[in-house]
Order: structure tokens, then C-alpha cells, then sequence
């Protein structure tokens, strides 16, 4: 099989490329699928650069969310059945002709869906899904941040809390381009990040702040995420994009004095230790996708060859909105 492949950690595609592999053989417990297109996350970037929490082993193939047809079921496996259309998180190996997953994690997908629009659902609207309801507990009415705003797990966000009733969206990019993006994909404000962030986040909430931060940057900005945060706020850090050293957290007696709270959320600590909450999440993201509820604006790429460009143009913040490769 045909797979793209990181050789050793880079900070751009230079040991990237497009090899031949043995296709895997599901294990007890897994199955492995045809892919016919597979998404592209930033998540693939922090794995090229050598964060072993994303990848583990070298060589390595990336990719955390495919769809395609079930190829074969391990031993023990019941289904879904050889040909079935499915979408998957992969935690890893999904840009790839075959994929190998925990059979838990595969969901088929609805009629009327393409493989594109159900490749863009394991890993991204499942995360928005549970970062909103799960780990935020988002209620109707509140006042959502995210970071990074611009991006597709972002924008799925977005989506994702307006679909379930939240009050003012707020979102930060790097640019004034992204800041477009983010408007565009349902966002109220869109604000580019700078040191009065913070000043500009009260005034567009009358003074009052945020009920809601979703960080995917790491813990840089944690100190300015609690300024965001109105009384009884919280924050859920959900990666670390910024790439540097993940700092202390705040001292207790500051989030005593807010009524706040800090969480974090892992859809690969999670595919591990409760991979029926993912299961149950994709299936209810791809019913709405079906039902036309719950969409995201594709740029869809041919080839494993053009994801390496589309991994780069992530990294250089070149990209926004998602993207898809299709097999």
C-alpha cells in the first residue's frame, strides 16, 4: 500500500514522503479499511516536529481520522461487515490506502454522506463535539472563546455550540486573513491576538468576560485565558500547538478567587480509556452531517503528495478551514 510517511522529526516536509508499505493486518479487537479520504489536523504537524505524545515511533504515518470500506475484521470482531462504508479515528495511520483501528472506533457511515464530508468527523466535529458538551459543559446562553479559531477543529466548534444554543462566539487568529475565516464559518467577533486581548474580550462582553476557553496552544497564554473568564469560567486546554515547554499552572488561590476551573481533553487519551464515549459522539455527528445540521467548508486535495503541502501550509499558519485528501 501507498502511504505518507515521516522519516524522522522535521520542522518542515523535508523527511516527509510517499513510500510503499505492507499493508497492516487487524489484530483481536481491530479491523482495517480501504481509505478513500482521510483529514488533515494540525495534530499531524505536532507529530512531524517530534512531540512524542502524537508520535510515538519513526517512521511514522500520520493521520487520525479516514473513511473508506472495512477491508477485514480481526479475530474476535464482529463488525460493522466487510465493504461497509465507515468512518474511523485512527489516533494515527489514516493518511494511508489502509488503515488499522479498534474495530470501537469505526461507524457507519449514513447513507447520503460522502466519504469526504465523513472523513472530516472522527477527528474534528467529534472533538468540537466533545470539547463543547463533554469537557466544557457548555450551557445554552454562555459565551464561548476559542483560540485558533480560523482552523477546522475550530470552526467545528463553532458549528457545534450555535447548533446547541450558545450565546456570543469569539474567536482568535494570528492574522487579519484568518480573522475573515473565522467570521466566515459563524463566529460574532473574530480578534487577532495581541497583548490587549484581553481588555478587547471585556469590552465585547460588556465587562462581564467569558464563560468558556478552549486553548489549543498549550499553557503560553494560560495566565491571559484567565483573564478572559468571567466568575465560575472555565478553561479546557486541548493540545499544544505552540510547540514549547508546557508551564506550572496558575496558583490555586486564583482560580478560588474566580470560581474557575482548568481542564484538559485528549481524543487519543480517550480512544484509549473510553472509546465508546467516541464512538457514541461520531455517530450522533454524522446523523446531523446527514441531516445536513452540521457541515464544515472543505478544500479537498488528490494525492498523498498534496497532504504533505497542506501539513505545511498548517504549519505555517498559511491554511485555514480543513482539509481533506482524497485516496
Amino acid at each position: 500500500m501507498r502511504a505518507l510517511i515521516f522519516d524522522r522529526p522535521a520542522p518542515d516536509s523535508t523527511a516527509t514522503r510517499v513510500g510503499e508499505l505492507d499493508a497492516p493486518a487487524p489484530l483481536p479487537g481491530e479491523l482495517t479499511i480501504d481509505v478513500r479520504a482521510a483529514g488533515i489536523n494540525f495534530i499531524d504537524v505536532m507529530a512531524r516536529r517530534g512531540d512524542p505524545a502524537y508520535a510515538p515511533n519513526w517512521p511514522f504515518i500520520p493521520g487520525l481520522e479516514a473513511a473508506g470500506t472495512v477491508r477485514a475484521l480481526g479475530p474476535g470482531v464482529e463488525g460493522p461487515a466487510v465493504g461497509t462504508p465507515v468512518a474511523a479515528f485512527t489516533r494515527a495511520g489514516g493518511l494511508a490506502e489502509v488503515a488499522k483501528v479498534r474495530a470501537e472506533l469505526a461507524v457507519p457511515i449514513p447513507d447520503g454522506l460522502s466519504f469526504e464530508q465523513a472523513a472530516i468527523a472522527p477527528g474534528t466535529l467529534t472533538t468540537a463535539a466533545l470539547l463543547v458538551q463533554q469537557a466544557a459543559r457548555l450551557r445554552a446562553g454562555e459565551t464561548l472563546l476559542i483560540h485558533s479559531a480560523a482552523g477546522g477543529v475550530g470552526q467545528a466548534v463553532a458549528a457545534w455550540a450555535r447548533l446547541h444554543g450558545a450565546g456570543t462566539l469569539i474567536g482568535t487568529v494570528g492574522s487579519i486573513e484568518r480573522a475573515a475565516a473565522a467570521e466566515r464559518s459563524g463566529f460574532d467577533h473574530a480578534l487577532v491576538r495581541g497583548d490587549d486581548l484581553a481588555d478587547r474580550v471585556r469590552d465585547l462582553t460588556n465587562g462581564r468576560g467569558v464563560d468558556v476557553v478552549l486553548d489549543p496552544q498549550g499553557t503560553e497564554q494560560l495566565e491571559t485565558d484567565l483573564d478572559l473568564l468571567t466568575q465560575g469560567g472555565r478553561i479546557v486546554l486541548f493540545g499544544n500547538a505552540a510547540g514549547v515547554p508546557l508551564s506550572q499552572l496558575p496558583q490555586p488561590g486564583r482560580l478560588y478567587a474566580g470560581n474557575a476551573s482548568i481542564g484538559g481533553f485528549s481524543m487519543s487519551s480517550m480512544s484509549v480509556h473510553a472509546p465508546e464515549i467516541i464512538a457514541a459522539a461520531l455517530q450522533e455527528v454524522l446523523q446531523l452531517a446527514a441531516d445536513g445540521q452540521l457541515s464544515l467548508e472543505l478544500t479537498t486535495i488528490d494525492g498523498l503528495a498534496a497532504a504533505a503541502d497542506a501539513q505545511q501550509a498548517l504549519a505555517e499558519g498559511r491554511g485555514a478551514g480543513k482539509y481533506v485528501v482524497r485516496l
